[in-house]
């Protein structure tokens, strides 16, 4: 789950972590008044969307008047920043920054431990970093079970400054953040970027946290900041419904019981040429009531031209998925192509069953990934 970079801000304030003087706003007036009450002669106004890439989609604006600052407010508010609608903005005081440096801690799968990654290229894109100059990033794996020592967080402070007047103020920031990162199940907490000021000082001017959907239940005042975007509730519908569901982007929809076959399906359409629509696992039911949800469910993606359903019958047995298919379908009206490829116990008496039905019967899983991929493409 992601936050809003004022939200995040908030967390840092409340563990110690020093940021800038900022006020959240959603109008032109309301961002004046933050400023003549901030009451400083320069401000920035950003806009508060849940992407990156803010600044260079001129979501970051300065500002030396309240006259500059509303119509920067103005500018930005109802902005469209990759497919999010900007609603809010934050109008906060502009610092005299003398450097910039990246600073974040995040899950590394790699290790199963905390990692903190610094570098003194703050301000940028990480990830560019990353790829053209990766000895520029510095990596620090943290023993959960020892968590941020003063001695690793000097450690880590000495790998990003020089002066001993910025290690000191370091130390307790990195074991502040790593703290609230422990405390509140976060799976990022990051600044870019932290700046020195010119009087020495250090201040993140940003924020970003994202955190663990599965804890969110230890923490209610981070899961009251919730703000799914329609795919988000998509997601979050069918998790309730008993489904683990998630948006891909193609055109082929794929219903099948079992992760590990759910992603082996997905590898199949793209080796045949296809884009697979979303993972969508129901689990072992053969309930027609489940069929029905999870088909609204795929229907409800306007990308979706093909259906493909994917059985293996374990303990299910096929003939009680065909007819649950069969009833489902009494209820679900479509003119979208459908696949099925049923496998495993009874598996000849559910085809027989499906036999002069609408839909289409694969033999095989290669063969009912071949036949949804020419449907889905129009052969």
């Amino acid at each position: 789950m992601k936050v809003h970079e004022y939200q995040a801000k908030a967390f840092f304030a409340q563990y110690g972590v020093p940021v800038d003087r900022s006020v959240v706003c959603k109008t032109p007036d309301e961002a004046v008044e933050a400023y003549e009450k901030l009451g400083v002669d320069k401000a920035v106004v950003k806009a508060q969307v849940h992407t990156g890439g803010r600044g260079k989609a001129g979501g970051v604006k300065l500002g030396t008047s309240a006259a500059e600052i509303r119509s920067r407010a103005e500018a930005i508010l109802g902005m469209n920043i990759k497919g999010f609608t900007v609603d809010r903005v934050l109008v906060g005081e502009a610092v005299d920054i003398a450097s910039e440096y990246y600073v974040s801690i995040l899950v590394d799968r790699k290790s199963k431990c905390p990692l903190m990654m610094l570098s003194r290229e703050g301000g940028m894109d990480i990830e560019q970093v990353a790829r053209e100059t990766p000895e520029k990033i510095e990596k620090i794996v943290i023993d959960p079970l020892v968590g941020m020592t003063d001695f690793l967080a000097r450690e880590a402070a000495f790998r990003l400054f020089d002066d001993m007047a910025q290690v000191k103020q370091a130390v307790p920031l990195f074991k502040n953040l790593y703290r609230l990162f422990i405390e509140k199940d976060a799976s990022l907490a990051e600044i870019n970027p932290l700046v020195k000021l010119k009087d020495g000082s250090l201040k993140a001017i940003d924020a970003k946290m994202t955190f663990d959907d599965n804890a969110l239940f230890r923490h209610p005042d981070v899961a009251e900041l919730f703000e799914p975007t329609a795919e988000e509730r998509k997601e979050h519908e069918a998790k309730e419904k008993g489904f683990s569901y998630v948006n891909l982007g193609g055109e082929i929809g794929c219903m099948v019981n079992g992760a590990g076959l759910a992603m082996a399906t997905m590898d199949m359409i793209k080796l045949y040429g296809g884009e697979p629509a979303n993972f969508l696992d129901i689990g072992g039911s053969s309930n027609p009531e489940k069929i029905v949800e999870a088909m609204k469910l795929l229907l409800s993606d306007k990308h979706v031209n093909t259906v493909l359903i994917n059985i293996f019958g374990g303990i299910t047995r096929c003939d009680d998925v065909a007819k649950g298919l069969l009833e489902a379908f009494k209820v679900v009206e479509t003119d979208i192509p459908i696949v099925i490829r049923l496998t495993g116990t009874n598996e000849e008496e559910g085809r027989k069953l499906l036999e002069g039905t609408q839909f289409h019967v694969g033999t095989s899983m290669a063969d009912a990934g071949r036949k949804a991929v020419k449907l889905s493409l129009g052969k």
